[in-house]
């Protein structure tokens, strides 16, 4: 594993980055894989080397950094107290969509100056909190994300004004978004609202259910682990990225 640790200047202070790279001398293009609730731990590391290792350069940025140094999360641990949001809530109320955004500018510059990435252009890919800054980022940066993906993402088409489906009519990138059928974060009609705006703004889009997956099914270290929808998350991802990146 290629696991490179960097510290990338934002406005708000230092946030620690892991990175990715395939074997060899590159260039290859780049993506920022915007992590679930539960933080950077070993599992991340697993899924962004394997995005890696299908060649890209692939940042994994510590969205937690606000709120200071934390011992890796332990997810069966975690969702044993049966109130996620309480008992992470010092980590959750140190971002949102919103600041996530900001801190791409800084990730987007930095990734300019690196000689292994080829372009301007960059997926974005996300998890569960990660697939609403993953849209939102496309919305954000339209001229510099080419494709953004959201995996079990929640809230994505919501009456806050941050909810990413508001930006619909800046996206330029193809969008993909898989959410599970069981799911009280992305129920029906929200998924019928985030279609809507993506149609109605005319992006390039495709949004899917798995049926039989539930929250957080692409995650190896989750009780919910769904191997074969996770495979097909990496199909989609890969074909994603290849067509857009490439």
């Amino acid at each position: 594993m290629t696991n490179e640790q960097a510290s990338i200047r934002t406005r708000d202070g230092e946030c620690p980055a892991h990175v990715f790279t395939p074997e060899g001398g590159g260039p290859w293009p780049a993506a920022i894989f915007f992590m679930d609730g539960l933080g950077i731990r070993p599992t991340l590391f697993e899924m962004g080397q394997r995005l890696a290792d299908a060649g890209y350069v692939v940042l994994l940025p510590d969205l937690f950094y606000r709120a200071g140094p934390y011992e890796p999360l332990e997810p069966k641990k975690v969702l044993a107290t049966g109130d996620v949001r309480t008992a992470l809530a010092h980590l959750f109320n140190s971002t949102d969509n919103r600041r996530a955004a900001e801190d791409t500018e800084a990730f987007l510059a930095w990734l300019d100056t690196r000689r292994d990435v080829a372009g301007s252009k960059v997926g974005t890919t996300g998890y569960c909190m990660g697939g609403a800054i993953s849209l939102t980022v496309a919305g954000t940066y339209p001229d510099r994300i080419a494709a953004a993906a959201s995996f079990h993402g929640g809230n994505l088409a919501t009456d806050s004004e941050m909810s990413p489906h508001l930006l619909s009519p800046r996206m330029k990138g193809r969008i993909y978004v898989a959410g599970a059928d069981q799911d009280e974060s992305y129920p029906p009609e929200m998924a019928e609202r985030l279609e809507r705006a993506l149609t109605d703004a005319g992006v390039d889009h495709r949004c899917e259910i798995y049926s039989g997956a539930l929250h957080g099914w692409t995650m190896a270290d989750f009780p919910v682990y769904n191997e074969a929808a996770a495979e097909r998350h990496w199909r989609e991802l890969l074909a994603l990225f290849n067509d857009r990146l490439r």
